[in-house]
């Protein structure tokens, strides 16, 4: 099923970043049938390290970092998790990046355009507590391809232990 939606307060309050780690606006395909989901990126001059930069508009133009980018494929991976397989940050799952098989960098991102993101499993494995997945990612700002890449995340449940209390990173 293919759906329009803007971020759900709830998918936003599961994640494991805040908004200025999550940086996305909207999500714009769910297809749990395909493994597939498609979310929109605002561009802008002061995203994170994207702001840092000493641009200059021949040598060094303002554009999305590449490091922003691969931080992007764990926060697509997240919203895949959430909307596709169900696995919810507030029930104890959490994803780690496993492997980055392949990642190429084809154009520069410059603002203001913004990217459309997808990610699609190309494999997956789902056990209770663990579920493997390799991504295919590709990152396009209006008809051209920016990024592209082949990542896998390893999905676990952790169980808090009964007499321990998390701590509150966040007073």
């Amino acid at each position: 099923m293919v759906r329009l939606m803007p971020l759900d307060p709830d998918f936003v309050a599961d994640c494991p970043y805040g908004p200025g780690g999550l940086l996305l606006d909207e999500i714009l395909e769910v297809d749990k049938d395909l493994g597939r989901l498609v979310a929109r990126m605002p561009v802008h001059a002061d995203l994170p390290l994207t702001r840092e930069q000493r641009a200059h508009p021949v040598q060094h133009p303002r554009h999305v970092n590449g490091g922003l980018m691969v931080h992007m494929t764990g926060m697509l991976g997240f919203a895949h998790s959430y909307y596709v397989l169900g696995l919810r940050h507030a029930d104890g799952w959490i994803g780690y990046g496993g492997r980055i098989y392949r990642a190429r960098y084809l154009a520069l991102a410059p603002p203001p355009e913004p990217l459309i993101l997808s990610c699609q499993t190309v494999k997956q494995r789902v056990g209770a507590k663990q579920t493997f997945v390799r991504y295919q990612f590709e990152f396009r700002q209006g008809d051209k391809v920016v990024f592209d890449s082949e990542q896998s995340a390893m999905w676990m449940k952790v169980e808090a232990e009964p007499d321990s209390a998390a701590p509150d990173l966040n007073p």
